[in-house]
């Protein structure tokens, strides 16, 4: 499967997804409480919405984003809910029509970057505009989830997923560095099922640590949007074993994850 065709295409599909889920809500809905700790419905709309203006600014003014990143590494507990708070004041409707201009302007934006080899600045790694494009669709998916739970929803998973996994195995050293633990010199290989059927596999065939399991569960996994005990994936190998204990997806410091269900979803 190849990100560049088709990240772009799959970023609109899975905000268009979720818009769908909200755009209809009242008030009350708004403010229903998801499984992230003080976070709405409203919350979460308001994060995405302030994440892709900072890929705006990234993309844009690479010293005025170096400044928001001094704020985020002077305030690191309060930063992101700080600026969710923020937009979640606003009322519905205002906030609805943000985050739909601003994921229009940051989709032109991407695709004309698109074909550049330019490297744009992140709370994480440097980022071109398909891999940038690819977290965007991460933190949508991922945040659309916990509407999702809010509302009680069950969304059937889709082959969108596949960008979401990837991230996922490709963050696998960046999440053993941010508990401070020397990543494996080893890749590991990773077999997932997909919605559709197909087998995504990452890294080589004959490495002996090995993870496997649905794509769903793998990556509900590496957002922290359910917790391992709850979910089919499986690992061979102690270093395997160790990182499904601390993965996850996203720039920044380790989140608190998801307690245990004690059913698998």
């Amino acid at each position: 499967m190849s990100e560049l065709p088709s990240v772009f295409d799959d970023l609109r599909e899975e905000s268009d997804e979720l818009d769908a889920l909200v755009a209809r809500l009242d008030g009350a809905r708004w403010a229903a409480s998801t499984p992230a700790p003080r976070w709405t419905v409203a919350h979460q709309i308001a994060h995405l919405a302030w994440t892709d203006r900072a890929a705006l600014l990234a993309m844009g003014d690479a010293d005025a984003f170096a400044k928001e990143v001094e704020k985020a590494i002077a305030a690191p507990d309060s930063f992101v809910d700080d600026g969710a708070d923020e937009g979640a004041a606003q009322q519905p409707d205002v906030l609805l029509a943000r985050w739909r201009a601003g994921r229009e302007e940051l989709q032109k934006v991407l695709r004309d970057a698109a074909t550049s080899r330019t490297r744009f600045p992140w709370y994480g790694p440097p980022m071109s505009a398909a891999s940038m494009a690819t977290g965007r669709l991460m933190e949508t998916w991922a945040h659309g989830q916990d509407v999702a739970d809010a509302l009680g929803v069950v969304r059937a998973p889709t082959d969108r997923l596949w960008h979401v996994a990837r991230i996922g195995v490709r963050a696998r050293n960046f999440a053993f560095a941010v508990h401070g633990i020397e990543a494996p010199a080893e890749e590991f290989r990773v077999e997932l099922r997909s919605p559709s059927g197909e087998l995504w596999t990452f890294g080589p065939q004959d490495a002996p640590q090995r993870v496997t399991g649905p794509a769903l569960d793998f990556c509900l996994l590496v957002t922290q949007r359910a917790h391992r005990d709850d979910l089919a994936v499986r690992a061979d190998g102690p270093d395997a074993d160790r990182w499904l204990g601390i993965a996850q997806a996203f720039a920044g410091p380790p989140g608190p994850g998801r307690t245990a269900q004690g059913q698998a979803r």
